[in-house]
């Protein structure tokens, strides 16, 4: 009996041109999985937690994260993801202009999975794909094997 699902693709990203180009890099790095886009954080965290379709009811998801959003910052977010309940083992990508190793630390301390910087250039991109491709077929699998 196989219980997986598809994952879904969540992007919060603010800049319409950098959504656009990400997904065209994961669509040619051979990733189909459906992407839901949001602009800002508010509306993001709604799906993540109160969607019908959202994680939290049904199924897997993998976050790629803009760190500068016009309602709040993306640490925060992370730090709701990663901190407690239904979404802390949700892989989480973090995508942003800044490569201060502050914030990059910060990040991997408050627990993100990949972080990269934009502009991104497609071949570090693919890396980070590869990566998400590993994290997309690892959370396919149940938490527990059917007896």
């Amino acid at each position: 009996m196989n219980n997986q699902q598809p994952v879904t693709i969540v992007m919060i990203e603010d800049d319409e041109g950098h959504a656009r180009l990400i997904e065209k890099n994961i669509r040619r790095a051979g990733i189909s999985n459906y992407i839901r886009h949001f602009t800002d954080g508010t509306s993001a965290l709604d799906y993540l937690y109160n969607g019908v379709d959202g994680p939290t009811h049904n199924g897997p998801a993998l976050i790629l994260l803009d760190l500068n959003l016009p309602d709040m910052s993306g640490t925060d977010i992370l730090a709701k993801i990663k901190g407690e309940g239904a979404l802390k083992r949700t892989p989480v990508v973090v995508l942003t202009t800044t490569d201060d190793k502050i914030e990059i630390q910060r990040c991997y301390d408050l627990g993100c999975n990949v972080y990269i910087t934009k502009p991104v250039n497609y071949e570090s991109f693919a890396d980070a794909i590869r990566q998400l491709g590993l994290f997309l077929s690892v959370i396919q699998v149940p938490d527990f094997p059917e007896a």
